[in-house]
């Protein structure tokens, strides 16, 4: 095994939730399956997520702007591909799922296990990817289980 090869296992290693971020308005609302996301920051309570840049949602997530995070449980995989390959504009993120809006009219998925509302409170470029920091104003359970953990095989990809 090369250095490389040695590396990507290593870092692939590094385990991570699953996540499905939604981001906008009604109709005009997007997600994306994510799994770069950790918490940063007790008081505020705040989270960090890393988004591949020039993304669509990714470029919605704009200073101040509102999205949330829906925790994917243990065996939620419908979930993980329908966000899968991610949307672009114009194109229906939630046929066929069940959405409420928070106050900001953004989408949350009934079938997650939990979801945090967030703000964009930061952001950085960080490599091919941008960090967002994201400050929790609310966060609701919306049933029992235990969350959905990935681990790569590689960490040079997802």
């Amino acid at each position: 095994m090369t250095h490389e090869q040695a590396l990507a296992a290593a870092l692939g290693r590094v385990p991570s939730g699953l996540f499905i971020l939604t981001v906008g308005k009604g109709d005009q609302g997007t997600g994306m399956l994510a799994s770069w996301v950790q918490q940063c920051s007790f008081d505020p309570p705040q989270v960090s997520l890393a988004v591949k840049s020039g993304r669509f949602a990714s470029d919605l997530l704009t200073e101040g702007v509102a999205f949330a995070l829906n925790v994917v449980a243990a065996g939620q995989m419908e979930l993980v591909k329908h966000f899968g390959k991610g949307f672009g504009p114009g194109e229906p993120a939630f046929t066929g799922l069940d959405v409420y809006h928070t106050a900001e009219g953004v989408p949350v998925l009934r079938a997650a296990l939990a979801h945090l509302d967030c703000r964009v409170a930061g952001r950085m470029s960080a490599g091919d990817h941008d960090l967002v920091i994201g400050k929790v104003v609310a966060g609701r359970l919306h049933g029992d289980g235990q969350p959905a953990v990935h681990v790569r095989k590689s960490g040079t990809h997802y």
